[in-house]
């Protein structure tokens, strides 16, 4: 694949159209439902800021059974959360960021998605309104969620029930990357007629399709905000693209300094494949963007074009 220069757009416009429409034929993609859903993508932590990086590791279409602790220190626990941002042509996708967070990780990974918590990256956001939550456990196969009041039984105002269904899954993606087990949700909650947001909660809430959910490129490290210090800036994400590859950009001011091609882990199954890529940071300095990108193989002819993540970070 040949990923030309260009003037750089760092907002998020789309999805790998073409890539996509693929898998939708050979039937591989749940194309048009009604109810879509994301996968973990891989399980690495983040680096810290300007310091570690990580590496990819496989994404694992289903968690391991035995769930693994995230890392702790004096700053807590690094957990996986979901947030909502752009995605092709405007589409609302689920984007990953980690976060750090003190006491229970389950308990705090939901505070932070309905609507107690900030995305680092200005981008995303959460469909959440501020609810409270008493606490999550895993009890008997699911993930418990105790949500103490009535509120918001049916949808706010300005809320699809695409909406709820995403938000839903906001939580669901971020409880089961925290526990690092694919099992259902259930929402205690004190309704005459329980539900949230319109939508039933007399059942658990299964994790939907990945495809149809997640943003189809997310970059894991740089974070938002970090200051690199070394020479080579190296890029870490998930992706699902045309052939398993894609372009990552680095711009400044709008403009494209450096293109790197990414070669991921796989394409075609219902998860995100890791990538890495290296940028040689000689005679560069100040605030950058780095742009990662699924294929779009129509060159924009088809479809509502790529799927990009964006990261904006200070070199020197």
């Amino acid at each position: 694949m040949t990923f030309p220069a260009r003037r750089l757009s760092v907002r998020r416009p789309a999805r790998a159209s073409a890539a996509v429409a693929l898998l939708c034929t050979l039937g591989l993609a749940a194309c048009g439902s009604d109810d879509p859903v994301p996968t973990s993508g891989d399980t690495n932590e983040p680096a810290k800021r300007g310091t570690d990086k990580p590496k990819p590791t496989e994404a694992s279409e289903t968690p391991t059974s035995s769930p693994t602790s995230s890392p702790t220190d004096d700053d807590g626990t690094a957990v996986p959360i979901y947030w909502v941002g752009d995605g092709p042509g405007g589409e609302p996708r689920l984007f990953r960021e980690f976060h750090r967070v003190q006491g229970d990780p389950l308990t705090e990974a939901a505070r932070l998605v309905m609507g107690g918590g900030q995305p680092d990256d200005p981008d995303y956001r959460t469909l959440w309104p501020e609810i409270d939550v008493t606490l999550v456990e895993a009890t008997d196969g699911v993930l418990y969620v105790e949500v103490p009041t009535d509120g918001f039984s049916e949808r706010p105002d300005g809320m699809t029930k695409r909406d709820a269904r995403l938000a839903v899954q906001q939580l669901v993606y971020t409880l089961q990357g925290v526990q690092q087990e694919r099992i259902p949700v259930t929402i205690g909650r004190p309704d005459t007629e329980p539900q949230i947001f319109g939508l039933p909660t007399t059942k658990p809430f299964e994790q939907a399709s990945a495809l149809e959910t997640l943003n189809l490129v997310n970059i894991t490290s740089p974070e938002e905000g970090a200051t690199v210090t070394d020479d080579v800036l190296t890029v870490t994400g998930v992706a699902n693209s045309f052939e398993a590859s894609g372009p990552c950009r680095l711009s400044a001011d709008g403009v494209e300094m450096l293109l790197q091609p990414y070669q991921a882990e796989g394409w075609m199954e219902d998860r995100l494949f890791p990538f890495e890529v290296d940028f040689t940071l000689e005679g560069i300095s100040g605030e950058v963007v780095v742009q990662c990108e699924t294929d779009d193989p129509s060159g924009g002819a088809e479809g509502d074009g790529p799927s990009i993540d964006t990261k904006t970070i200070t070199v020197g």
